[in-house]
């Protein structure tokens, strides 16, 4: 099993797509962070759409977006690359377009803006990930993705930044950082398109070929929609029990978020070249343990009460992000060394189908439980997760590559 000791930043950029494509990245990101976070906000003060309203056409808009997926995993099973990862960016500057268009009060209009930004936002994972695979190999390819997440989680935040900076300006704001994020997808889809890069799909048939069939990786897709909800953990759960529960500041909230961009900017790389010693199913069971710690230490803390609840919340949540950042670090690389070369976009798409699929129902299943107390909320997603991690550790994989330690 190859293990990685250390990583050169050059190097990473290359394995990463090369310069451009690591500067489309950031350039996506820092857009994306100008108007994702502020989405809600632009419905209610600029179009005048009632708060429900605006929600449920944003929720609309992120599950209708999951439809794409099976076509999205058929062109990169083409061969198709960059022009996938262009075409994500594409979508979501035609979204960010009809919402500039949208004239106050037209809720319709507001939910294929959030429809066709849903597309956008759920295709490019798995576009960037087959990118990535296609450019480096083995636990390279893992630093590599582990990378690229790190680079857009700061891009995200700086964005978030200067858009609250901004904020001030009121609805002419908003409009000016809606229009700015539309032309960061176009350059940011102009300068993925110029990698020109393509797989060579298989077209020999498959008695020649040495891939085995696509693996089913239904406990595994099963398994992440649970480990999904921890992305959702910073910015919904612990929000909702600070401010309802423990009756604490926001400023808590702000600070638990901030905290989290930064952890996972600083050690997403370092914590996955780490975890490059163990097999990538053991790392990602060993993140559901990890999870299940955290989601009990939030139990603990929430017993608390107000005083010392916010700080003792504030502190486990460093270790509900350190579970994040292993469980994205393993979770899509280890279903790149699962799935073969021709079906690798098959595979990306039903796994962000899987992931999307938690981020869609967390905030449901989170705000549920919640009003039932910790116990109910925090036992009832450690209990859940620690199955979950169980169902990972003792699945058996099927059809990998003979070569490839999972």
């Amino acid at each position: 099993m190859a293990t990685i000791t250390k990583f050169r930043p050059r190097a990473l950029v290359r394995a990463s797509g090369g310069p451009r494509y690591a500067v489309a990245l950031v350039v996506d990101a820092l857009g994306t962070g100008l108007l994702r976070p502020f989405l809600l906000l632009y419905g209610v003060t600029v179009l005048r759409l009632s708060a429900p309203d605006t929600g449920i056409a944003m929720t609309v808009g992120i599950v209708v977006g999951l439809v794409c997926m099976p076509a999205v995993g058929r062109w990169l099973d083409r061969g198709a690359r960059s022009t996938v990862v262009a075409a994500s960016m594409l979508v979501r500057a035609l979204g960010v377009a009809l919402l500039l268009a949208t004239p106050a009060g037209h809720v319709w209009l507001f939910a294929t803006a959030a429809l066709f930004l849903g597309i956008g936002n759920q295709a490019w994972p798995a576009a960037h990930a087959a990118l990535v695979a296609t450019v480096a190999h083995g636990r390279e390819r893992d630093v590599a993705l582990a990378a690229g997440r790190a680079l857009r989680n700061a891009g995200l935040g700086a964005g978030a930044l200067v858009a609250t900076a901004c904020l001030a300006g009121g609805t002419a704001a908003l409009q000016a950082l809606a229009a700015v994020t539309g032309l960061a997808y176009l350059a940011a889809a102009a300068l993925a398109w110029s990698v020109h890069l393509r797989a060579h799909p298989a077209a020999a048939p498959a008695k020649d070929r040495d891939e085995g069939p696509a693996p089913r990786m239904r406990t595994l897709l099963a398994a992440n929609v649970v480990y999904a909800f921890c992305l959702n953990v910073p910015e919904i759960a612990l929000p909702l029990v600070l401010v309802t529960q423990l009756h604490a500041s926001p400023v808590w909230s702000a600070a638990i978020f901030v905290a989290n961009t930064v952890l996972v900017v600083t050690l997403q790389v370092p914590v996955t070249v780490l975890m490059s010693r163990f097999s990538r199913r053991t790392v990602l069971a060993l993140a559901g343990v990890v999870l299940t710690a955290s989601y009990l230490g939030f139990l603990a803390a929430t017993s608390l009460g107000h005083g010392w609840g916010a700080p003792a919340v504030a502190t486990v949540s460093v270790v509900c992000t350190i579970g994040e950042i292993i469980y994205a670090g393993s979770a899509t690389a280890l279903v790149t060394a699962l799935a073969p070369a021709h079906v690798l976009g098959r595979a990306l798409s039903r796994f962000e189908l899987s992931t999307g699929f938690g981020l869609a129902v967390s905030p449901a299943v989170i705000t549920t439980l919640a009003p039932h107390g910790p116990s109910a909320l925090w036992g009832g997603l450690a209990a859940a997760t620690l199955l979950s991690a169980s169902a990972v550790a003792t699945e058996k994989d099927q059809g990998t590559r003979p070569h490839t330690f999972a």
